[in-house]
């Protein structure tokens, strides 16, 4: 046990004269790493002169959103070289640099430097349109990023770049401008004088501009612009009721309902209720009017998988409404034919004191509106019943100079 105990001092006291022998050791005569003379330096001495001379080469790592330099750790090989070096050699130093946290640090930098694409977006009005137009974000591609920036270290390359790819947003603002082009446009004039009329006219077109229908979404003119009542705005003006024209509130609606079927069909929305009126009116062929009262609408639906957009307007003697959304590359027409025409009864005479005419007569007459689809080039694709009418004729009314014999009482003298 004595030997034992002796043999283990003996180890311990000789590993300690080695370390303590071999950090004061002296370097062999003439010796030079990276060009320092380090023959007959002690190791320690040795060191701090060699790496004094070590060009630790820092790593920029290029972002979008600025340069950022990790924190590497440097390794190399001189104190094997001290250990092994032979009498005047001539030695280069191996400088590695390492990362050890480098998938931690990358993901870091990668967070800091992605950009989420902005769609463009659209905004409709009475005004009309108006478009933002979309950004393009960005993503780090982190496979690609890691392998450059082990890569740069590994070769010793001062500089790497954050690998980024396009993030592309989802909607363009070409993409919104094509979903938004126009279907169609309908006008009917009216008498600019006939302001009573002209201001319900407008009211109406005014109430219906800047409406957006869904897909498969139901129209009603009379929930857009509501009561034909004075407390909502309208004013008297002629109305047809009973075959008569008489003064109504709202009168001149029936023209804006009217004029907005027109552009309806002609952008090939389904209409799924709308009558005529009793007698025949001058600003559409027959069969392509469109009545509104309390008892009667007009709706239409949007058939198309993107939304429709209608706008109106009044001026210089005419109402407009416009279609817009996603042409299907179809033409849509509306075509009226007059299968009878319907003569009035003579003229009701009344006496008195001039010769005029009080109530101008008008034909009837039955007729036809059938929706023709066109292809692109002008063949026809498809030709389909809208509406089968009856219009009413109007008697005439005149009145005359009475040519009755004057009684003797009332003879001249």
């Amino acid at each position: 046990m004595k030997r034992t105990l002796h043999v283990i001092l003996a180890l311990l006291l000789a590993g300690s004269a080695f370390f303590l022998g071999g950090w004061a050791a002296r370097i062999r005569r003439g010796v030079t790493v990276e060009g320092v003379p380090v023959g007959g330096m002690t190791y320690a001495e040795a060191r701090t002169s060699v790496r004094a001379q070590l060009d630790r080469i820092p790593l920029i790592v290029h972002t979008p959103t600025g340069d950022v330099t990790p924190r590497v750790v440097y390794e190399d090989d001189l104190d094997s070289i001290l250990r092994h070096a032979k009498r005047g050699g001539s030695y280069a130093v191996t400088v590695r640099r390492e990362l050890p946290d480098a998938e931690e640090f990358l993901a870091d930098v990668c967070a800091e430097n992605v950009l989420a694409p902005q769609d463009a977006t659209l905004t409709f009005s009475r005004r009309g349109f108006e478009y933002s137009r979309e950004r393009a974000g960005r993503y780090c591609d982190f496979a690609a990023s890691l392998s450059a920036l082990l890569t740069a270290l590994r070769e010793g390359a001062r500089e790497t770049s954050l690998v980024t790819r396009l993030w592309a947003p989802s909607v363009t603002e070409a993409q919104l401008r094509a979903r938004t082009r126009r279907l169609s446009s309908f006008s009917t004039s009216f008498d600019a004088g006939r302001t009573a009329r002209v201001h319900n006219i407008s009211l109406a077109c005014e109430r219906i501009t800047g409406t957006v229908l869904a897909p498969g979404e139901e129209f009603s003119f009379n929930r857009a612009v509501g009561e034909r009542t004075r407390a909502n705005g309208f004013l008297d003006a002629p109305v047809i009721v009973a075959g008569e024209f008489v003064e109504g509130t709202g009168g001149g609606v029936c023209q804006a309902s009217t004029t907005l079927m027109g552009a309806a069909l002609r952008a090939g929305l389904r209409v799924t209720e709308s009558r005529p009126h009793s007698l025949l009116v001058g600003y559409v062929p027959p069969s392509q009017d469109a009545m509104v009262s309390r008892y009667s609408d007009l709706r239409f639906v949007n058939p198309y998988a993107v939304p429709v957009y209608l706008l109106g307007r009044t001026g210089e003697g005419r109402v407009t409404f416009e279609v817009y959304g996603l042409p299907d590359g179809k033409i849509y027409s509306p075509e009226s034919c007059v299968l009878e025409r319907i003569a009035p009864p003579p003229a009701e005479i009344v006496e008195g004191d001039e010769e005029k005419v009080l109530r101008a007569e008008k034909a009837g007459l039955r007729s036809e509106c059938y929706l023709v689809v066109r292809a692109a080039d002008g063949r026809e694709l498809g030709r389909t019943l809208f509406r089968r009418d009856r219009y009413a004729c109007v008697q005439g009314k005149r009145q005359i100079v009475s040519t009755r014999p004057t009684s003797p009482e009332n003879a001249p003298a």
